[in-house]
Formats: structure tokens, sequence, C-alpha cells
């Protein structure tokens, strides 16, 4: 089980693991994305209890419930099935996989999209992916998929950290960026809600390892340097928001996680 920069899932998620490694046929290469629910939605936030543990019989013992929504088949047996349009690879998934928890196969519709997607706003989903259905597989991003989010939220990297203030533990916001089309990494804002006690010493002490003198930033004019500590760009976060400003900064931020599956370097705006 990998995640789609290559990192080994198989520890936070052994359940999963567990049910792919008896599928049959055992030569087959599949895509999705795993998720906990919080009710009837799914919630990254209570996905949080398992993507950073360390231990499998910990994450066995975590209580948080993860499914595996399967999306696409890349390869099967002997045959490369990325050339296939993507209606047809779906219907070679649906006969390909067994179908038990936590293994789950994606359900789509055909039309009748933006009426799904205004309903899938009122159910309080995060959003939809709008797939071209006649689109061969890419191992990157494209305009053959494209996402229309109900609510503000995408991931940022960190770049730096301020000083607690009062009696708040760990550090006071972070300081989170992107990387635009040349590459360049930009501030996009502090992010200072969304964090337990817990958090705050544990992220800490992951950004306490990756400190730097330098500032990270190219747009590094527009960030006040009182009381505050860079970091190397590698942490990458999940960060909730309510709308960018004229000036590409968040505003109202919150944070809602790490994130482990995406390499910094991919993260760009998606305003």
């Amino acid at each position: 089980l990998k995640s789609r920069n290559n990192k080994n899932l198989n520890i936070p998620y052994p359940e999963v693991a567990e049910a792919i490694s008896e599928l049959k046929p055992d030569n087959f290469i599949i895509d999705g994305e795993i998720v906990a629910f919080e009710g009837d939605k799914t919630s990254f936030s209570r996905l949080q209890g398992r993507m950073q543990l360390e231990d499998e019989e910990e994450a066995r013992a975590s209580g948080v419930a993860v499914y595996y929504y399967i999306f696409d088949i890349l390869h099967l047996g002997d045959y490369d099935l990325t050339k296939l349009p993507l209606r047809a690879r779906k219907s070679i998934l649906k006969k390909a996989v067994s179908y038990n928890d936590p293994l789950r196969f994606t359900t789509h519709r055909n039309e009748k999209g933006e009426k799904f997607y205004h309903e899938a706003c009122r159910k309080g989903w995060e959003g939809l992916i709008a797939k071209d259905a006649h689109s061969t597989y890419v191992h990157s991003r494209s305009g053959k998929w494209l996402k229309f989010k109900c609510v503000n939220q995408q991931e940022f990297v960190i770049g730096g950290y301020t000083e607690p203030q009062g009696e708040r533990l760990g550090f006071g916001a972070l300081l989170i960026g992107y990387y635009d089309d040349d590459q360049n990494f930009r501030y996009a804002g502090k992010v200072g809600t969304g964090f337990d006690d817990e958090t705050l010493k544990k992220l800490k002490g992951k950004m306490e390892n990756r400190e730097r003198k330098t500032c990270p930033f190219q747009n590094e004019q527009e960030i006040s340097r009182e009381e505050t500590h860079w970091v190397t760009p590698a942490l990458v976060a999940e960060i909730g928001f309510t709308e960018w400003t004229e000036d590409n900064k968040l505003r109202h931020p919150r944070y809602l996680g790490l994130r482990r599956d995406k390499d910094p370097e991919d993260v760009h705006s998606e305003q």
C-alpha cells in the first residue's frame, strides 16, 4: 500500500493492506483514497488519528475505522490499462476486485453533474471530482480531472512558525506557503487555530528538527520577522480557510492536520 509520493502505508492502515494482499489475481495496480468517517461524512481530522501512527498494533487499536475507496485500475495481469479510456477502466475495475470492507468501489455519475455538485454541498461534503470519461490515466496533474469544492481546503507547506504567547504551548502560528508555476515558494499567511495542546507539542518537535537560519519564502518582504523561526519546506499541512484575499493570502485559515502523501514541491495554489 503506497501513497502518491511512494511512501509505504502498510503500518498506519494494516487492515487495508491485508485486504488488498488477499485479492485475486495478485498482479495488479489500483488507485484509490483512504477515508475515515464522522457520522455519514468523510472526516480528514478523524483520519489524522491514523495517518501519523508508526506502530501497527497502535493503528489497529486506535478506534478509527478506515475504508479504501477504489476508483481506478492501471495494471491487471500482464496488461497495461493506462491507455484505455476511464469508462473502460472502471468497467474492468468493478469486475476485477471483490469488494468487502474495508475495500469499496467508487461509484460515479454520467450526467447531471451540476445538480449532483449542489446536492453534495447541501449534504456538507468537501466537493466532487469531475473526470473526462474518455481520458487515459496520467501520473500527474491534468485538466481531465477537475476538483469542484464545496469548502475551501487544500494542502500548504510549512515554512516557519512564531513564538507562543501567554500560556500557549509549542508555537504561536504556522507560516505556510505554496509553489507557483515557476516553483518559487510563496508565502500565503499565518495559521494560529485548529491545534490542541498535543498537536502543538508534536508539531513543534517536527519543526525544530527542520529549522534553518534563512527565510525559505520568495516574498519574504511580506513577512514580519519578529519572533519568527524559519523551517525547511518539508512538512505538508491540510488547511481550511474561508477565501483567498486579493493579495493571495488566506482569510481565516485553520489547521486540519499533516499530510504524508504529498511532496512539498507538488503543492500549488488551487484558487
